[in-house]
């Protein structure tokens, strides 16, 4: 899938935890696949929030999905 639009100034790790999101995982779920805390989890879901001005968990995914982070088919 090509992305299209700007990326908002997403670092790579909050990409990955932003497309972790999308597929249904909970923090501690994401820190344990990632190997880093819980508390860096949050922090990256709180700046993902604040840069895409994006509160929700279904926005997050269509975001996600609409910018080529993540195929519909792997949700």
């Amino acid at each position: 899938m090509e992305r299209h639009g700007e990326d908002n100034d997403l670092s790579a790790r909050e990409i990955e935890v932003l497309v972790l999101v999308s597929k249904g995982y909970i923090n501690k779920e994401i820190a344990e696949k990632l190997g880093i805390s819980l508390t860096t989890v949050v922090t990256h879901r709180k700046n993902i929030t604040e840069k895409l001005g994006i509160k929700s968990v279904s926005g997050l995914t269509i975001y996600a999905v609409m910018n080529g982070y993540l195929s519909p088919d792997s949700i």
